[in-house]
């Protein structure tokens, strides 16, 4: 018999988790019997969701890996969702070793696992917050030792709008954090996009509606108004399995749209 797993604090197994869903989705093991059913039954009209998801997950990366290029060496990864390899630390320091990295998720079980495997790494911290209380994670006490704003910054967002709202303001959730980013900082940003396959877009609402997941798709013209003072790089906004992708991309039901953007 497998050992129980304990159940953090606030922890709800009978509810459905973004960051255990996608987990799920990327073949972990870090999820509930009520992910792996919500996730089934997204997967059961759009297949190619795993598919999705692993894209989604790689644009990160290749955007991190574009900033730390750039000469980017701290990072705030908002919703970051359970570690995997790469992580956004490990990409940034294959070019620089010295890289710092908030990582931030309202999930529980997210934080414990993060803080516990990070343990040892004094340039990375776990913080457990509500991207929509932007102050909160900003003014976190373990987040000032290793983010500077006076220096370029990347932030990314990366699949976490769509669980905001219109209501709740997601532009002006954005703008908290970007008013806070100086020039040279960058705004790494993806969620999903209403010109998904409305049979698709319709299961998924379905199966959502009233959970913690319930999601919200929005057109492309208001995603790339997430990304105002900022200049996009190339090629712009794209399918995140397109976005600097050497080669095709098989194209998905459900669509997820993802830029970088540069703040002059």
């Amino acid at each position: 018999m497998a050992p129980r797993r304990e159940v953090p604090p606030s922890t709800d197994p009978a509810q459905p988790s973004a960051a255990r869903i996608y987990d799920y989705l990327l073949g972990g093991k870090d999820n509930y019997e009520t992910d792996r059913a919500a996730a089934e039954k997204v997967l059961a009209v759009a297949p190619d969701q795993r598919r999705l998801a692993r894209a989604n997950r790689a644009f990160a990366i290749r955007a991190v890996r574009l900033l730390a290029e750039a000469g980017v060496r701290q990072f705030i990864d908002l919703g970051t969702g359970f570690p995997s390899s790469p992580s956004v630390h490990e990409a940034a320091r294959e070019t620089s070793p010295s890289a710092r990295v908030v990582y931030v998720d309202y999930d529980p079980i997210v934080q414990s696992h993060n803080t516990a495997l990070l343990a040892s790494d004094d340039l990375v911290a776990s913080v457990r917050a509500d991207i929509r209380e932007p102050a909160t994670i900003l003014d976190h006490p373990d987040l000032a030792p290793l983010i500077d704003f006076g220096q370029p910054v990347g932030v990314l967002i990366v699949a976490v709008l769509h669980l905001i709202s219109d209501a709740e303001d997601p532009a002006g959730i954005v703008r908290q954090f970007t008013d806070r980013l100086s020039s040279g900082s960058y705004l790494v940003l993806s969620q999903f996009s209403s010109d998904s396959e409305a049979e698709a877009m319709d299961r998924l609402h379905a199966v959502a509606a009233g959970t913690p997941v319930e999601t919200y798709f929005r057109p492309r013209d208001q995603i790339l108004g997430f990304f105002e003072g900022f200049d996009l790089v190339e090629p712009g906004l794209t399918d995140v399995e397109g976005w600097r992708q050497d080669g095709p991309a098989a194209p998905t039901r459900l669509k997820i749209a993802g830029g970088v953007g540069r703040r002059p």
